[in-house]
């Protein structure tokens, strides 16, 4: 019984540390890092004129949604002669590169279909860009946005830079609550940042310098793979949460379980075999992040069935086990009721219970059939 009881502490210590004590000990490590940081010398300024920038949206059937994105990009508050739209089409179907011409983008990419990361990497090669910034054909940018991004260059030790996505319902009656679970992250990206780089950055707002630019298998997308990447390569990857932009999330849990599920599939890859896992090139304070804020989140479904395996064995011996046992079998009832009776502390309940699973049921997809490169937007984010 020792042995089990050593799994369900251990477990439970872990899940509490991955949620809890991880961002308590973020804040704990950047109140003495401001501290220190009083008698530093200011960031040098950014440079009188503003480097040349190529923003690039890859699109894969986003008829619906591209010129409005190509608007979007004109009306940002930047030289208009200093930057440069970029429409990546990854063999779409429909008018999106016929509709990408016609809203005013610079330069339009008719690509075979090779994936998401493939045609970014085309259009890349294909820009002009000191600084290569990067959106989602659904992304809406704020007007400042992309100047207060790009102002994150001015340290010449950053090599990637990301700004605020905020998840926006787009119906009445929608039951997804990853925006409760957005700010949380992106408060946790804010630590990070402020203490050294961030271990994850997201696909709706963000900008590298051309020469850090890093080509990355097409399964393997910018989000996780660029950040750790860029550390190991010496320079630093911030979050600039001032540089805002806004999508709409998926409307249901349930298809945030299947989103989150594609991304796991993509996301297993570079845990296992792109680098994410080795401590070489990591500073100890980062290499602290990763174990905390990746690892610990991505075994977390492992975790729980583990406790909970082991509070059953131990039930029969314990008061305290039993009611272990009872509290997350509680959990699980609360998740499925959530979906009759769907009340905001139920439906954050099923949230977290589904977007668990999906760490492990985006592991099993890429085990058993692999990662296609290629992607298709999500359902109701359009």
């Amino acid at each position: 019984m020792l042995a089990w009881e050593v799994v369900f502490w251990l477990c439970a210590a872990l899940l509490v540390y991955a949620q809890i004590g991880y961002p308590l000990v973020l804040a704990a490590l950047a109140r003495v890092r401001r501290a220190r940081a009083a008698a530093a010398p200011a960031p040098a300024p950014a440079p009188a004129q503003q480097p040349y920038v190529s923003l690039i949206v890859a699109a894969y059937d986003e008829e619906a949604v591209i010129a409005r994105k190509v608007a979007n990009a004109l009306a940002l508050d930047y030289p208009r002669d200093r930057l440069e739209i970029v429409v990546a089409s990854d063999g779409s179907s429909d008018g999106t590169a016929q509709q990408a011409r016609g809203a005013g983008a610079d330069l339009v990419l008719e690509l075979a279909r090779g994936g998401k990361i493939r045609a970014q990497d085309a259009a890349v090669a294909a820009s002009r860009g000191e600084i290569v910034a990067f959106s989602d054909a659904n992304s809406i940018w704020e007007r400042d946005a992309l100047r207060t991004l790009v102002a994150a260059f001015a340290d010449p030790r950053v090599g990637y830079a990301c700004g605020q996505v905020t998840f926006v319902s787009g119906c009445a009656g929608g039951t997804n609550q990853e925006g409760l679970y957005w700010r949380y992250e992106m408060a946790l990206r804010a630590l990070e940042s402020r203490l050294g780089s961030i271990t994850a950055g997201n696909g709706a707002i963000y900008a590298t310098r051309r020469e850090s630019y890093i080509v990355v298998d097409p399964i393997m997308g910018h989000d996780l793979s660029f950040p750790f990447n860029m550390v190991k390569r010496g320079w630093r990857a911030v979050y600039v949460p001032a540089a805002r932009a806004r999508e709409k999330m998926v409307p249901s849990i349930e298809g945030e379980f299947a989103r989150k599920r594609r991304m796991m599939s993509h996301t297993w890859p570079i845990v296992l075999r792109g680098g994410l896992l080795s401590p070489r090139g990591y500073p100890p304070l980062y290499a602290l992040m990763i174990a905390s804020h990746r690892v610990l989140r991505y075994v977390a479904p492992f975790l729980h069935v583990a406790a909970l395996v082991a509070s059953f064995v131990l039930g029969a011996t314990s008061t305290f086990y039993a009611i272990a046992l009872a509290l997350q079998l509680a959990l699980i009832v609360a998740a499925l009721l959530a979906r009759v009776v769907p009340l905001r502390p139920l439906l954050v309940v099923r949230y977290y219970v589904l977007t668990t699973a999906s760490v492990a049921a985006g592991l099993w997809d890429w085990l058993r059939h692999g990662t296609p490169a290629g992607w298709e937007p999500a359902e109701g984010t359009r």
